[in-house]
């Protein structure tokens, strides 16, 4: 894809935010962004990016459209507005996570008027979308991946093809759900470390070095369980939640039975229910404390 392609970014969030800074500074054209909420486009304009009123003047002004949206209903209604506004050969990335399901479908809306599409689901922290350092995990065909690679570049260190469109979204809902598993884990033997007398400082220290040692312990465990600090803007439980849900549907389709993402979820589903349902996902650990 040519460094003066002309860009479209619409999502400005806590994800979003910080990639659509990275391609405003690495790519050599403009870059068209939209975000319904007025304080996260005039940081993205005063970075460098030309602000849109609306997500049809981004689709007609770029050739490749971004999203970074919250779930799938807001990309399937931001892409129907896009096939009613984009010229054929438009390129739309959605980076949001959303069910696989829901992924092929706009694909197939996009197609019909002649609009490429790929998923492109990213996993890491808010400080890896401000740093650039994002894994990102692609569904789209092949010479499409190629044609898009550099760009994501500006975004992920780690780009992986995962396959055809949808297959993205399969890899990055095993890889949240694989960490949500490992959180509440991590909540429930927090608790019963700090019961039995054992500091939790202490507990990541000692498991860190042998074989319980894991990335959720030594960042949500480290950072977030141990000071308890579980900040708003953050990923919240009721995105847990949402992508534990994709998962639980993706397993059921297939015929697994998805047992582990259930109880999981039943842990995010009781933080919800206590009032924590906009807090950072390791607080989880609160509901195992209260118990």
């Amino acid at each position: 894809m040519s460094e003066t392609a002309s860009l479209g970014f619409i999502g400005l969030g806590v994800m979003g935010s910080g990639m659509c800074a990275n391609a405003v500074k690495k790519h050599g054209a403009p870059l068209h962004a939209f975000d319904m909420n007025a304080e996260a486009l005039r940081a993205q304009v005063d970075g460098g990016a030309r602000g849109a009123a609306s997500v049809a003047e981004v689709a007609r002004a770029a050739s490749v459209v971004f999203l970074s949206l919250p779930g799938g209903k807001q990309v399937r209604a931001v892409c129907a507005e896009i096939a009613a506004h984009a010229a054929p050969g438009t390129v739309v990335i959605d980076l949001s996570t959303t069910a696989v399901a829901e992924a092929r479908d706009v694909a197939d809306l996009l197609a019909a008027r002649g609009i490429a599409f790929a998923d492109a689901p990213v996993a890491r922290t808010r400080q890896a979308a401000i740093d650039g350092t994002l894994s990102i995990m692609v569904g789209a065909d092949p010479e499409l991946f190629a044609r898009i690679e550099p760009l994501l570049r500006y975004m992920g260190s780690d780009v992986t093809h995962c396959g055809a469109v949808g297959c993205g979204q399969v890899v990055k809902l095993i890889n949240n759900t694989l960490l949500f598993e490992q959180v509440a884990a991590l909540a429930e033997m927090f608790v019963v470390a700090e019961r039995a007398g054992v500091a939790p400082a202490k507990l990541v220290e000692a498991v860190s070095l042998g074989s319980g040692d894991s990335f959720a312990l030594r960042n949500h465990g480290l950072k977030a369980m141990v000071p308890r600090a579980f900040p708003a803007k953050a990923f919240p439980m009721a995105y847990t939640l949402k992508d534990l849900g994709y998962t639980i549907e993706l397993a059921e389709e297939m015929g697994v039975e998805p047992r582990l993402p259930r109880l999981a979820a039943e842990y995010y589903q009781a933080a919800i229910d206590q009032g924590l349902g906009e807090s950072y996902f390791p607080g989880v650990i609160e509901v195992v404390d209260r118990r």
